[in-house]
């Protein structure tokens, strides 16, 4: 069975706060490391809270990449969807991770989109 995209879940710990917290920084870091997955870049939209925090999309055309701060606890909750084989949401997501300057990351990855050979999906 193949899946029509690969999801990775990231919680990404003891980040540096003065990146969580420039939305400037975290939409360049996620840039290019949408870039260095091999995605296709379509829309970018990033947001700076107040007092604190960033939220943000990386639109690919192989799905997106998104984020939230809590820069105050050096916290970043990301998730990478990708779909098709030319993307590796891995790649993206270790890049962020590294580029945060990050002291511990849990992640996951789901596959989504699992069809059965009949055309049904997996959930019966």
């Amino acid at each position: 069975m193949e899946a029509l995209g690969r999801h990775i879940l990231a919680e990404i710990f003891g980040c540096e706060h003065d990146i969580l917290n420039s939305p400037e920084r975290v939409e360049k870091i996620m840039v290019e490391a949408a870039l260095k997955a091999g995605a296709e870049i379509r829309e970018v939209a990033f947001h700076q809270f107040s007092p604190q925090g960033v939220s943000g999309v990386v639109i690919i055309s192989e799905s997106h990449l998104a984020i939230h701060t809590w820069p105050e606890l050096g916290y970043a909750a990301l998730d990478v969807f990708t779909c098709g084989e030319a993307v590796d949401p891995w790649l993206a997501c270790n890049e962020i991770v590294d580029r945060f300057e990050a002291d511990k990351v849990t992640a996951t990855e789901s596959h989504r989109g699992i069809f059965t050979p009949d055309g049904k999906d997996e959930s019966g």
